[in-house]
């Protein structure tokens, strides 16, 4: 049948459960293919839940232990596989890690579209795709701000970049320039939505001091960060009373007073877009989704022990464009904070150049490059 005469176009959204923005990404974009047609029927897939449970203690476990641990460790292993020599142990496992979980949900859902959002995981579909001899278009959405040599995959017919940068960076690494679209990082439309609400509005909504400077704390979802007591110690020592919001933390939810601010530790909740449009100010990681979606919100960001690797990527670009300061240091953290609390007009000027470099369609227009390149690849 061709694109037209199909009744549903089958999806597999594929991500993994490293934090929640790969997961959070295809489903910014599975909303945004549906609005454009609604024959879209897009089901979820993991990529850790297709590994054997042996494979999924090894890989989750190292990952989370050289995050809390070992962070150095992470970055000697990022930059060692940046590179076009590195070592074919590594690069095959991206092939057969997951392969038997994979095929049976490719059984079970028959796509016509394979959207992955972990890099890996195009390398995985595509051998999924020659061993079952099926013919989907296979897709990759790249969620960082930089492309490493991972997302290098030439293995995808699409590859959806945030920047002009990315493309270059996967040209250099040898993708033909034809299967690269700059989509940017596909968030959900109710981020761009909430630009230019009242924060003191929708603090007094959900219960929080509507004159009081907001911090949120971008932690991530993998309890790997190490920086929430020192954040802490800094927030109550701004000079000033502030109050600041830990989503999905390791603590107990409730109200802790420490010197000047009042932290809520918040358990998971489906308004996380709406407690980022009520803050001043966001600090801690910078992932690529939470970056995405706060440069949708012309926020400010102070980042501070940002995952190696590609979260500093990730926070130099923030710096480049002045939309955020990198606090190396407990000392730079407290200036940088003190500086934005104190100076509504230095955090409208940061928030400004946040908003000039923010892409909120990003999802939209991911949307029309899968849905145009599936056309063409069904007829």
């Amino acid at each position: 049948m061709t694109y037209a005469d199909l009744p549903e176009l089958r999806t597999l959204m594929l991500g993994a459960s490293f934090g929640g923005g790969h997961h959070q990404a295809n489903r910014a974009i599975a909303d945004a293919m549906r609005a454009l047609d609604p024959r879209v029927h897009p089901e979820s897939g993991d990529f850790i839940a297709y590994m054997r449970p042996h494979e999924r203690l090894i890989t989750l476990g190292l990952y989370s232990y050289w995050l809390k641990h070992s962070p150095e460790t992470y970055r000697r292993f990022y930059n060692w596989t940046d590179s076009e020599r590195e070592p074919k142990a590594i690069t095959n496992t991206f092939h057969w890690l997951g392969l038997g979980g994979m095929k049976r949900d490719l059984a079970r859902i028959e796509p016509h579209l394979v959207v992955c959002s972990f890099p890996t995981t195009a390398a995985l579909s595509d051998t999924a795709r020659r061993r079952t001899g099926r013919t989907y278009l296979n897709a990759l959405i790249v969620t960082d701000y930089r492309a490493h040599h991972h997302w290098a995959r030439t293995e995808a017919d699409l590859l959806l970049v945030a920047r002009d940068s990315g493309k270059a960076e996967l040209m250099h690494w040898g993708v033909p320039e034809e299967r690269i679209f700059v989509t940017g990082i596909p968030i959900l439309p109710r981020f761009g939505a909430l630009y230019g609400h009242d924060p003191r509005a929708l603090r007094a909504q959900f219960g929080l001091h509507p004159d009081q400077p907001l911090i949120l704390v971008s932690g991530g979802a993998t309890g790997t960060y190490r920086a929430f007591q020192t954040l802490a110690r800094v927030f109550g020592n701004l000079g000033t009373r502030v109050q600041a919001l830990i989503l999905a933390s390791n603590d107990r939810p409730g109200v802790e007073r420490i010197g000047g601010a009042t932290i809520h530790h918040l358990p998971y909740t489906p308004n996380f877009p709406e407690l980022l449009a009520a803050s001043d100010i966001v600090v801690g990681k910078a992932g690529g989704l939470t970056v995405a979606e706060t440069l949708a919100l012309g926020k400010p960001t102070v980042v501070f022990e940002p995952i190696p690797g590609q979260e500093e990527h990730n926070a130099r670009l923030l710096e480049q464009h002045g939309a955020g300061v990198w606090a190396r240091s407990e000392t730079q953290l407290h200036a940088a904070l003190s500086t934005l609390v104190h100076d509504p007009a230095a955090r409208a000027h940061m928030g400004h150049c946040a908003r000039r470099i923010a892409q909120p369609d990003a999802a939209q227009a991911a949307a029309r490059v899968l849905l145009d390149g599936l056309k063409r690849h069904l007829g």
